[in-house]
């Protein structure tokens, strides 16, 4: 089987660089079998040097796909569009990938057993967590990208991380691609793209490999180390999965267009951000704030598009003369 490792930048030469200095150099049994795309998503950088450097470098090896339409969506599904390969691995142009992390990563996809697979991505090594960050709840380095389940390989039964992630391609034809309202472009960063194709592709029934073997590490500049961005971060998680809840428009109580239990949640969390002291866990009943915020005006907006969406539109007759 061949595969194709699918890269989406956007205005990020310098770590471009590094990320496609780490993956040229993998290891895989058949040389002839894998290949790198890099999609380009209109960016105005130098990226378009950096790729070429890597295609003048490896010609057997890279390949150049630029996607005008911005939107981190647009470009993975070029990406699949484009590739060759009967398996698809993603990575993104902020991490850095192990010689044996595609090797690793695809071994169970050569088999028609698993549909997909995660694997475990890691902080650069020199990550020192804030105080006001919990480390005990692992969703709660979510906005850092950090998807760790342990050393132990085994099904997994929750959507992996795009930057480290591989399914069958098959997967892409059966149930669609990445949804376009989701995912990072211009103007909104609400995310959820690689998750909610994961998820999706679990409630249809298919399975999901966890290996820990296969690592990624992740940079964290500055600015992600901070509260604000762990605010907006959650902010627009929190809309991306209510864009994404099929149960959403279901029959149930609401108040100004948002379901009531989303407004008691907010008060409960509220509460306990009010009489929290401990830093981390202050912070953490924060987020849930933040969350149910958004949750309310998000739910709010959708109810206002789909009342839209079903209004009539009247035009006036025009008078005819007799």
């Amino acid at each position: 089987m061949r595969v194709s490792v699918i890269l989406c930048t956007y205005n990020r030469c310098e770590s471009l660089r590094t990320a496609l200095a780490s993956v040229a150099v993998c290891r895989f049994p058949d040389s002839d079998s894998w290949e790198i795309l890099v999609v380009d998503n209109n960016s105005k950088d130098l990226t378009p040097a950096v790729i070429e450097e890597f295609v003048q470098q490896y010609p057997d090896r890279f390949r150049y796909v630029f996607e005008p339409q911005p939107g981190k969506s647009h470009a993975l599904n070029s990406g699949i569009q484009e590739a060759r390969g009967d398996i698809l691995a993603f990575m993104d142009d902020d991490v850095t990938v192990d010689p044996g992390w595609l090797q690793t990563l695809t071994n169970v996809l050569q088999g028609g057993e698993f549909a997909g697979v995660g694997g475990r991505i890691l902080p650069e090594r020199s990550f020192a967590p804030p105080a006001w960050l919990s480390m005990g709840n692992r969703y709660a380095l979510a906005p850092l990208a950090i998807f760790d389940l342990g050393t132990e390989a085994h099904p997994l039964h929750e959507p992996p991380f795009g930057t480290n992630m591989a399914f069958r391609k098959e997967m892409f034809v059966k149930y669609g691609g990445f949804r376009k309202d989701l995912g990072p472009r211009p103007g909104s960063e609400i995310r959820g793209e690689d998750t909610e194709f994961g998820d999706r592709v679990l409630l249809a029934g298919e399975r999901l490999w966890y290996e820990p073997a296969a690592v990624v590490y992740h940079s964290l500049p500055a600015n992600r180390l901070r509260r604000e961005y762990f605010l907006k971060w959650w902010y627009d998680k929190a809309r991306a999965d209510l864009r994404a809840d099929p149960d959403f428009n279901k029959p149930r109580l609401r108040f100004a267009g948002a379901p009531l239990v989303f407004y008691r949640r907010l008060i409960a969390w509220a509460l306990r951000w009010m009489f929290s002291f401990e830093p981390a866990k202050r912070f953490s009943c924060k987020l849930k704030v933040w969350m149910k915020i958004a949750e309310i005006s998000e739910a709010r907006r959708m109810l206002r598009d789909a009342h839209d969406t079903l209004e009539p539109t009247t035009h006036p007759v025009p008078h005819q003369k007799v």
